[in-house]
Parts: structure tokens; sequence; C-alpha cells
């Protein structure tokens, strides 16, 4: 294995190469094999971007056939054929169903951006400054974006204060029961020295922050909270949306109505870049053409990649694939907390992303090194790395997610032997 010319030539600031060692040579479904030919199973899925697996044939098809036919694979925020194609099929799959005329607005093809781009419109839309966050979130890692991010791991890289944020507590989190409750009553106390907030900002699921996942009811109540105030209700679906938790967006089926939506990450398919928010049409109007712009936001090969991977959710069948494959990963957890009863492990999540708490970064981080010389990659979350979170692509044969869950029990008691 020959890492030399990433170690004499790339930053310091790479990450995961540092967790897995090795040299990737190629990738289809949810394996990555390396330069020596070895095999891993991916339960980590490029973060979260490759919900519909490594090279899926469909898409790699289309992306060639666009290739072949000098299809126009940047284009700013010009019309297109292909862009046309994604609009079209997205209104026809996502929007339309479900009752949405939310305008589509692309921006550079980050979460981070996506991010950005919502900020900076509820700012513009209410003319006021300060967004609720909250605590464990994580919203991305530019300035903006970083504010609204909770870790401190993340933030304190920032080399300048992190402003114009109020952070409560997440309705999981100590004080998370009351948080609301108690700002609502100082938003209505005009002595309180709070003004209004221009929105909320927050995740159904937080991914990063350690599966956390929040109810129904309290969903509602930020909602309901933003409404009361005016103030925009703002989903971050990024990682947790495009069917990674078992429907389109995080929120299906609860009756939610967000001012704007966040995506990025499995929007585009194939893997290939894109983000994309959701604005209300009253929102939006508050953009002037060209005031939120991005070099890369007419991503031609995530357009073609992006419109195959919505025909994943024409009917119910993949869902409900999603939701069994995730009661599988749910309930083989389970079993391996119920094996250790002292520690008090816990299991949480929906859909194919489960997650499993030992609340020991160390043992996780040794965890992950056995799982990787086993053939396993995943990734820890959570404050301290305390959370082991399992986001395999929908699309794993169940072959390969029993295998998976195998590595995975099988060394956890070797990390627990070593410690």
């Amino acid at each position: 294995m020959d890492t030399a010319v990433f170690e004499n030539h790339e930053s310091e600031i790479r990450g995961y190469c540092r967790n897995y060692p090795t040299v990737f040579a190629s990738a289809s479904g949810a394996r990555q094999v390396d330069e020596q030919g070895r095999s891993y199973i991916d339960f980590f899925a490029g973060a979260g971007v490759l919900n519909f697996g490594h090279n899926h044939p469909a898409m790699k098809k289309a992306l060639i056939e666009f290739l072949e036919a000098d299809g126009v694979a940047h284009s700013l925020d010009t019309y297109t054929t292909t862009k046309r194609g994604f609009v079209e099929r997205f209104h026809e799959v996502v929007l339309a169903p479900r009752g949405m005329d939310h305008r589509l607005q692309f921006m550079g093809p980050t979460g981070s951006n996506a991010v950005e781009a919502a900020m900076k419109l509820a700012r513009a839309a209410t003319g006021r400054r300060e967004i609720v966050a909250f605590s464990h979130g994580f919203h991305g890692m530019t300035l903006g974006s970083l504010a609204a991010t909770a870790n401190d791991a993340f933030r304190r890289w920032a080399g300048v204060p992190l402003e114009n944020i109020l952070r409560l507590p997440f309705e999981t989190a100590p004080g998370g029961d009351t948080a609301l409750a108690e700002y609502a009553s100082a938003l209505k106390d005009p002595s309180s020295g709070l003004l209004p907030p221009a929105a909320f900002l927050v995740e159904v699921v937080q991914a990063e922050g350690g599966v956390n996942v929040a109810s129904p009811d309290w969903l509602h109540q930020v909602q309901d909270l933003a409404r009361e105030h005016g103030a925009l209700f703002v989903i971050d679906d990024i990682q947790a949306g495009i069917g990674r938790t078992g429907g389109y967006f995080s929120f299906d089926g609860m009756g939610l109505d967000p001012d704007i939506i966040t995506l990025a990450k499995g929007l585009g398919g194939f893997g290939t870049p894109i983000a994309m928010n959701l604005n209300k049409p009253e929102v939006d109007r508050h953009w002037s053409p060209g005031a939120h712009t991005g070099t890369f936001r007419g991503q031609g090969l995530s357009f073609v990649a992006g419109k195959v991977a919505l025909d994943f959710f024409t009917d119910d069948a993949f869902l409900e694939g999603v939701l069994e494959k995730g009661e599988q990963m749910r309930t083989r957890l389970q079993a391996i907390a119920a094996d250790h009863p002292d520690r008090g492990w816990v299991v949480r999540g929906r859909g194919m992303m489960q997650a499993l708490d030992t609340g020991d970064g160390a043992l996780n981080a040794r965890l992950q090194r056995e799982c990787f010389d086993r053939g396993l990659l995943f990734g820890p979350c959570g404050s301290g790395g305390r959370v082991i979170k399992l986001i395999p692509p929908l699309v794993i044969e169940p072959d390969d997610l029993a295998e998976g869950l195998d590595i995975l029990e099988a060394a956890i008691a070797a990390a627990l032997e070593e410690a």
C-alpha cells in the first residue's frame, strides 16, 4: 500500500483516511475494494451521500449516455434539458403527491451552502437576525452554518465569533422537555429582553449529533412557536432525507409544513455533488436574482443521476424495504446491547439510520479499527464519538447487511477484550 503521495503532498486536514488506512480502487453497491483486492462492506456510505450505493447500474448507464451525447455538464443557472428533466420529475414524484408548491433553489453543491442560503433567506424574509438552533445539531462548516452547529470540536476552528444564533436544548437533550415552553414564555414577556427570531432551524433526526430522534409532537411545538412569532420553520433534511429514515423526507407523515427544506447528499443519487432548497413561494419571493449564487449550482451529472434516483420513490415498495432493513439493523443492535446489560447501551434511530450509544468514544475508536481490519466501514458520531452510527446504502443486499452486522458484533467483542 503506497500512501506516500498523500502524506507528502496532501493537507494535514485529511481525516477519514486516517480511520480507513488503505487505498480504495473500486466500488459497487455496498462494497469498496482496495488496491490489494480486499473488499469492505460500507456502513458509512459517504457520510450519507450514497443512499443508492456505489456506481448504481441504472445511474451509471444514464451518465454514460449523457456524456457520450455531449450533455451540458456545467450550466450555472441557465436552462438545460437535463435540469428541466430533473425539475419536472422532482415535482411529479415528490412535490405534487404531497400538495407542495415549494420552489427549487440550487446553490453551490454542499449541504453547508444550502443551510447558508436558508439562513440568509430567513433573515431577508423577516428582517431579523437571530436564528434558533438546537444543541447537538450539525449544519455545516462554513461560518453561518457553523454558527448553527453545536459541536465545539468544529466551532473552535472558526477563528471569529459565531453569532446571531440562539441555542436551545434539542428534545432529547437535558432540559429539552421544558425549553420550548420557557422560551415561548420569555418571548411573550416584554421585559425579557428577547426579540423574535428569523427562523427555527431543526433536524428531525440529528445524524452527526448522535442519531437523536425528535418526536412529531415536539416538532409541532417548534413549528407552532415559529408561526406564532412570524419566524420561519426550517428543516435540515440533508442527511436524514431522501429515503434514509423511511420516507422521502424525514418528516413525512407528521403533518408538518416547513417554510424551507434543505437537501443535498443523496439528492444527486450517484455521489456527484448537488444541493437544493425547497422554499415556499411566499418566502422565495424575497430573493432578488443573483442574491445567492454559486459557480457549480448547475450540475448536469447530478441532474441526470438524481432523476434516475427519483424512480425509487414512485411506489411504496422501496421505502417498505428500507423500513424492513432498518428493523433488521435495530433488532440486531438491541440484541448486542442486551448481551452487555451492565454497560447501559442505548439503541435508537429511524429507518436505515440506526445507532448504538455506548457512551464511550475511546471504545468506539477501537471498534472502528477492529471493524476496518475485519472488512467493515462505519463512522462514530455524537459527543466525543460516543455513538456507533450505521448508515449503509439503502439498496444494500440482505447478505451484505447480515455480514456487516456479524462483523460489527464480533468486532465489539474484540474491542471490549482490548479495553
